[in-house]
Formats: C-alpha cells, sequence, structure tokens
C-alpha cells in the first residue's frame, strides 16, 4: 500500500491551487469537471497528491464524527491510500474496517478507478481507492483570478 493523496475542500480553490504549487512544488496532474460545472483538480508532489476541491458552505464549529466521503466546508477532506485491490484491502482489515461510503466505481473518469471511504478511530475519513492515473494533458489554471 503506498499513501495516495489528500482532499482539502477550498473556499479559493484556485489560489489553494497557486499556493502548493508555488511553495511547495506540486504540479497539475488531473482536472475531472463535474456535470455541475465545478472542477476537482489534483496536484502531484513527491509521492502525494493533493485533491482540490471547491468547498461547499462554512466551516462548522463542531466536533465529533465525519462520516461519509468526508465533510465538505473548507479543511482537509480526508486521507487516501493506494491499494492494488479495495476488496483484497477490504478483507484484510476486517472488522476494522468503518465503511462511511461506497464502495463505489469511477470507471465513467477513469477505466478501473474504484474508491470506498473508511472512518478511523476518531472518525476522520481515510478513502482506499484502486485504478487511478494521471490524466495526459491536464488544462492549465486560468491566468485571472474571477
Amino acid at each position: 500500500m503506498i499513501f495516495h493523496h489528500i482532499s482539502l475542500n477550498c473556499k479559493d480553490p484556485l489560489a489553494t491551487e497557486r499556493f502548493y504549487t508555488g511553495h511547495f512544488g506540486f504540479k497539475r496532474a488531473r482536472v475531472v469537471q463535474l456535470p455541475d460545472g465545478r472542477q476537482i483538480v489534483f496536484l502531484k508532489g513527491p509521492n502525494v497528491y493533493l485533491e482540490i476541491f471547491p468547498a461547499q458552505g462554512e466551516r462548522p464549529d463542531v466536533g465529533g464524527h465525519r462520516w461519509g466521503d468526508g465533510p465538505m466546508y473548507p479543511g482537509m477532506r480526508g486521507i487516501s491510500f493506494m491499494v492494488d485491490n479495495i476488496d483484497d484491502q477490504l478483507g484484510a482489515m476486517g472488522s476494522e474496517a468503518h465503511i462511511t461510503f461506497g464502495p463505489l466505481d469511477f470507471g465513467s473518469f477513469i477505466p478501473g478507478w474504484k474508491s470506498v471511504w473508511l472512518a478511523d478511530p476518531d472518525g476522520n475519513i481515510v478513502q482506499l481507492t484502486q485504478g487511478f492515473t494521471d490524466q495526459e494533458n491536464p488544462p492549465p489554471p486560468p491566468v485571472k483570478l474571477p
């Protein structure tokens, strides 16, 4: 198993992208266009990706567990590990695999891409993913901020 990506919900995804590409050597690896016009941008760094999501809403001032595929407010959405086979990994984890969302097949975006989300003991979201590949020529970021 290898570490794959950290997902971030961002108030200003372009500013976040510029911060990580400008200061930490990340480069655009893939852009996934969503049906509603928003996009998810994958940035590639040394042995890790950042997945940049547009935030939906404000960060709530509450504690407790996060469920599903991660919170939707600005901040850390979850961590992800690339595995050879999600089913084998879930089987090996046994009762410690507390599935919160999925498994889902994203083969319409990338053939063979599948993911499942789990809660760690503290309720943080951990995604297992298999089959993700970089986009050959991702579109460049916009020149100007909107």
